[in-house]
């Protein structure tokens, strides 16, 4: 359930549909029946993130499929997991971890970086859904006034994110499903394909819209049903381009972004490391 560098799904439920005005009493008419009419059911939800495991390739990812219809365009909602932000402008904090996040998150003694060296922030956003929200994130210490500022520009750009939180610990060894698009920072985890640790696992790298800014390397998309982003020419909400927005606002932090590699095409990475 990991992405190429950062997180895949949430496993939360979706949200319930909002509530319409209350119906008016109907009049019946000579003749006809006054039995109530039973409500519509409210519509399937459009597609649920985490919800189909992928077969399983010879190196562990899960397999590379087609694109699903609904995720060509992708413009999920967003599910609150904190109070958003009450007057609509960017709000951030940075403290340190507090101990529930941390048993929640993917760190353990044996990662290289020590608990009282990460931070825990929270930061605004805007959702595909067209509404603020505000979202977690673990980071380096030396990396939160970078990570916090480019947020807050991200912000002011009404960029769209779809979900920012924690990975947890059981997304590490979780079947894959190719459909996450987590925005993330800390994840305690070796760096793909080598067995050095990753600048995630120091907090140093922050993963944006990984479903739309795929990690690619050879036959492997990342995540697994990403493909159709893959193509950059046709320009969609919450893709990171060349000069944008995004690519700026970590530049003017020194961070480096894996668009501009060759090999692997990391789209969704910012990393304070070059790594």
């Amino acid at each position: 359930m990991v992405a190429g560098c950062g997180t895949e799904q949430p496993s939360v439920p979706e949200p319930a549909p909002a509530s319409g005005p209350a119906s008016a009493p109907v009049t019946p008419q000579p003749g006809t029946s006054t039995s109530p009419v039973a409500p519509s059911p409210p519509p399937a939800p459009r597609w649920r993130v985490g919800a189909q495991p992928l077969p399983l390739r010879s190196d562990g990812y899960g397999q590379i499929l087609s694109t699903p219809p609904e995720l060509v365009d992708r413009a999920l909602p967003t599910v609150d997991l904190l109070p958003p932000p009450e007057d609509g402008r960017y709000a951030s904090t940075v403290q340190a971890v507090p101990s529930e996040v941390l048993a929640r998150s993917t760190w353990q003694a044996e990662c290289p970086v020590a608990a009282g060296e990460l931070r825990y922030l929270t930061m605004s956003f805007w959702g595909f859904d067209g509404r603020p929200h505000t979202g977690e994130m673990l980071v380096g210490a030396s990396a939160a006034q970078a990570v916090t500022a480019a947020f807050g520009t991200l912000f002011e750009s009404r960029f769209p994110i779809e979900e920012m939180r924690v990975t947890r610990a059981d997304e590490l060894d979780a079947a894959p499903t190719g459909d996450g698009n987590n925005t993330s920072a800390f994840v305690c985890r070796p760096t793909r394909g080598a067995r050095t640790w990753s600048a995630h696992a120091y907090g140093q790298a922050v993963d944006v819209n990984p479903f739309c800014n795929p990690y690619v390397k050879d036959d492997v998309v990342l995540p697994e049903l990403a493909s159709a982003y893959t193509d950059r020419s046709v320009e969609r909400a919450g893709m990171i381009r060349p000069g944008d927005v995004a690519t700026s606002a970590f530049g003017e932090a020194g961070w480096t972004w894996g668009g501009n590699w060759d090999d692997p095409k990391d789209i969704m990475h910012f990393s304070a490391t070059g790594r």
